[in-house]
């Protein structure tokens, strides 16, 4: 046997590519990817949690939703990586665990682990490798879905517990609701039933944690408090407080904020750092958390925790005269340098350094006009010595993403790095040292890795997912479209695998509303493992007619496929889940070029689906309102709006064979408004099938058991090779 013959057969039969297999629904729950990352304050090490996260999503009793005895079962692992070298330790065993955080001098990591229902926090000691659980005992309760804050001693811990009678109240409220005999709904009560119940379930204790012994010292009765700040010498803790006053239906009222510092020292008063107001403020912290900025009106203003006036930064720099014309520039606060002198802020206009001291306003940065911009730059870190500041880079037009550094001593940019991938998670550690970040190539699920501040030294730390090499993946392509009024849209093309092109392909539309970066999806993997292009098409949605989007924007991107001649226009499929489920069933009623549509999870009636969703208050009103739907407008102010807006109005408009797919127990979009379209199409006489999985959620059998998962995919690919084989072409 010749070498050559050797090598060819080698090549061929053994390498890696010959021997990929198809990419299936089992391969999507294997995928591993990590959350919570956390690199520590001297950038040695990185933190995060690995987990499964498409399988973590089933085996959950959806039914039990705001249930205060049921805590949802999620299997992670804390990991360590060591920046230096990339070595990889896990802590523990795989379990529910959540919220890994450093302590101030980086030799202990701190995290909730459940078991048994109950919360425990857990310490990690990197000097001597023990892992210790706090002993706080059984009687306590904590509130593990909290933060955790370190003192600067790092001996002891800032969490939320509840107090002694909170489950009894919470348990009383939930079941009232859930099991009666007799449930009373009174308007005169400032709250609706579910948002008091909410209320109950958010009100803790926030107490101090001795790590060693577990011994406990209240700092702040039971309240629902946010935004918790500890300083760097333990002297306060300042928070806001958020006083539920009635129920509201439009996001904006229905509270009372107050920011409040409490003095954690015997010499000093605790007192209002902010004046209650009916709307959170976002206040942005110097490092040592002596002074604090926010922005009101487009100011910006600062004020130092030791007083109570307000400095107003910006009176007299919010107008630009740019080419003759004055603009006026409305400011948002972004981050203070280290030592707490200079502070970013952004409008649209660009970036700007605000001196605190000298009072000086100066753009640094600035952003075209929007139909000129071509790059968005968002600051993600100021490096410590005050020089440079990192900014995530994103090319608007194409995928060129990145890092680029701003040198304030030079006043210029400089690219670290720029390309193709897709990169996210920014961190540079406190000390400046390292940055950590997520990439994939836009293809494969994201991977950990480090560089050096100046982006040197590139490391990766993870390989989460080595299995995958031998599998069929998609490809992605950027495509630009117009829609049907003109507008540029952009869409994500996903390519079968093993793609021949001289051949043409049934096409798969994923809608939702718009997408631009690309990245692993295991739908769109799933679906080019099937023989099938997938295809997320953006749509531009407006106020007021939200509805008209979907067949502007969806059919634009589609006869962008059909000219270029990779599809099979007889064969084009589509569907979506939630939002972009009722965007399906809206979009088939306006056209019949669809061979096939699947409504997972969408509602099909606006004007039902109102008040159809208890467990989350008056959030379907808001979104119908002064949310995603876009309607703009009260069901009492525009009722021919609402019905426009609603599929099942127009069921004897639809010709494209349906399938609907709910969660019996989907407390966002109940089963019973899907069922609304599927009783009126089979009355109809049009080609309809509801599956109603008994044990999903929100997701319909993708958030149900893995026996659901499995079901619910056999069933989505089922319909589209079932009507991708009709060769008749509708009109």
């Amino acid at each position: 046997m010749s070498r050559l013959f050797l090598f060819v057969f080698t090549y061929i039969f053994l390498s890696p590519l010959y021997s990929q297999t198809i990419f299936t629904p089992a391969d999507a729950l294997k995928v591993v990817s990590i959350r919570n990352v956390r690199i520590s304050p001297n950038g040695e090490y990185v933190a995060g949690i690995t987990n499964k996260s498409t399988a973590n999503r089933l085996d959950v009793d959806h039914f039990r939703f705001r249930d205060p005895n049921y805590v949802r079962p999620f299997t992670g692992q804390i990991v360590l990586y060591k920046t230096a070298d990339g070595t990889k330790k896990q802590i523990g065993k795989p379990g529910h665990v959540s919220n890994p955080v450093w302590s101030p001098n980086s030799d202990q990591l701190a995290f909730f682990e459940w078991h048994d229902g109950k919360c425990a926090i857990y310490t990690y000691n990197l000097t001597n490798g023990n892992l210790n659980i706090v002993p706080i005992g059984n009687e306590v309760a904590l509130v593990g879905t909290s933060e955790l804050i370190w003192f600067p001693d790092g001996l002891s811990l800032i969490a939320r517990i509840r107090t002694d009678d909170w489950l009894d109240k919470t348990t009383e409220m939930y079941k009232e609701a859930t099991e009666g005999p007799i449930t009373v709904y009174n308007a005169e009560e400032p709250f609706l039933k579910w948002d008091a119940i909410s209320n109950q379930n958010n009100k803790a204790k926030v107490v101090r944690i001795q790590v060693d012994n577990g011994e406990i010292t209240s700092l702040l009765p039971e309240g629902i408090y946010q935004n918790l700040t500890l300083d760097d010498e333990a002297e306060f803790l300042a928070y806001q407080v958020r006083n539920p006053q009635k129920t509201s239906y439009n996001r904006r009222t229905g509270n009372t904020y107050t920011w409040t510092v409490q003095s954690l020292t015997e010499n000093k008063e605790s007192r209002t750092l902010v004046d209650t107001m009916d709307q959170s403020r976002n206040l942005k912290w110097t490092k040592d958390r002596s002074w604090i900025a926010w922005s009101d009106s487009g100011h910006v203003f600062v004020q130092s925790v030791e007083t109570e006036d307000p400095i107003k930064l910006t009176d007299g720099a919010n107008e630009l005269v740019e080419n003759g014309d004055t603009t006026v520039v409305k400011f948002s606060v972004d981050r203070w340098n280290k030592d707490g002198t200079q502070l970013i802020a952004r409008s649209s206009e660009g970036l700007w350094l605000i001196d605190r001291v000298t009072r000086t306003v100066e753009r640094f940065i600035t952003i075209p006009e929007e139909n000129e911009r071509s790059v968005n730059l968002q600051p993600v870190a100021w490096h410590p010595d005050g020089r440079f500041l990192y900014l995530s880079s994103s090319a608007t037009k194409e995928w060129n993403r990145g890092l680029v550094q701003y040198d304030f001593e030079l006043g210029e940019q400089k690219v670290l790095v720029l390309d193709g991938n897709l990169y996210r998670g920014w961190q540079l550690s406190e000390d400046g040292s390292q940055i950590v970040y997520s990439v994939s190539d836009g293809d494969h699920p994201d991977n950990l890795f480090t560089a050096k501040h100046d982006y040197s030294g590139v490391r990766q730390l993870s390989d989460l997912n080595p299995w995958i090499t031998q599998k069929k993946m998609t490809r992605t392509e950027l495509v630009t479209y117009l829609d049907s009024d003109g507008e540029e849209l952009f869409g994500i093309l996903y390519y079968p695998v093993d793609y021949n092109p001289n051949k043409k392909y049934p096409l798969v539309c994923e809608i939702y509303e718009s997408f631009f970066n690309n990245g692993y999806r295991s739908s769109m993997n799933i679906i080019a493992n099937a023989g099938y292009f997938g295809f997320r098409p953006s749509v531009r949605l407006e106020t007021g007619r939200p509805g008209e989007a979907w067949i502007k924007g969806v059919t634009a991107g589609i006869n962008k496929l059909i000219e270029r001649g990779l599809i099979d226009p007889k064969k084009i499929g589509v569907h979506g889940v939630s939002y972009g489920g009722y965007a399906t069933s809206l979009l088939i009623a306006q056209t019949n070029r669809f061979a096939a549509a699947i409504n997972i999870s969408g509602k099909t009636n606006v004007i039902s689906f109102l008040g159809d969703s208890p467990r989350i208050g008056t959030r379907n009103y808001a979104a119908a309102e002064v949310g995603q739907d876009r309607l703009g407008e009260t069901l009492w102010e525009a009722p021919m709006t609402y019905i426009d807006h609603s599929a099942v109005f127009f069921a004897d408009k639809m010709n494209t064979p349906h399938l609907l797919l709910t969660g019996a127990g989907d407390w966002n979009v109940p089963a019973a408004n899907t069922r609304e379209l599927y009783y009126a199409l089979r009355r109809l006489g049009k080609k309809v099938v509801w599956v109603d999985y008994q044990r999903a959620g929100h997701g319909g059998g993708w958030a149900g058991t893995h026996e659901d998962f499995h079901d619910q995919w056999n069933r989505v690919l089922s319909w589209y090779e079932e009507h991708f084989k009709e060769d008749k072409m509708k009109e």
